[in-house]
């Protein structure tokens, strides 16, 4: 079995992979993206994943571990492995402002306008969503990222059970700091 946690870009991913991480859950990650103002706890994540479209054969190192896969990537996942998906759901205004925030730290142009995106996003949601109550090998958990900061007890708990693993939800729930919900 593989814990995949996904989500849109911005979502709160990273921050699911420090709860399962805190909780006694290996991750699978390369440190290769290191933390940084946008994620001053890191982003935990595996640099292989953005070739999931063409190779897959570095997938049974995440066996028994959890790994962060983007939402876009999802559909290319192998049948030939049973997962268990957390995806996190996020108001989709908070996520295109902290997109915003996070392309102007860098210095970077910003994308196509807040309105165009919110339309891309809804509809790649209910896309993949729909494509993941169609999957017999894969087992989902929607984690809505307010929820997680507001009850970060109950949102560990609920984790630990959806993945039926001993974690230790406390040091789960620790990691969860509200003050880092900077875009509202």
């Amino acid at each position: 079995m593989i814990t995949v946690v996904s989500g849109l870009p911005r979502s709160g991913t990273s921050l699911v992979m420090q709860m399962l991480a805190a909780g006694g859950l290996p991750v699978l990650g390369d440190d290769l993206r290191q933390a940084d103002e946008d994620n001053p706890r890191g982003y935990l994540e595996y640099e292989k994943v953005k070739s999931l479209e063409r190779d897959t054969t570095w997938l049974p190192e995440a066996e028994g571990k959890a790994i962060k896969i983007i939402s876009f990537l999802l559909p290319k996942l192998p049948s030939s492995f049973e997962y268990r998906v957390i995806f996190v759901r996020r108001n989709l205004n908070e996520v295109l402002r902290s997109q915003e925030k996070m392309l102007e730290r860098r210095g970077q142009p910003p994308g196509p306008p807040a309105e165009m995106m919110a339309a891309h996003f809804q509809k790649h949601l209910q896309t993949v969503e729909q494509w993941l109550t169609r999957q017999p090998n894969i087992q989902v958990q929607y984690c809505d990222h307010a929820q997680l900061i507001k009850e970060s007890a109950q949102a560990s708990t609920a984790i630990r059970d959806f993945l039926k693993l001993a974690l230790d939800t406390e040091k789960m729930a620790a990691c969860v700091a509200p003050e880092l919900h900077r875009q509202r």
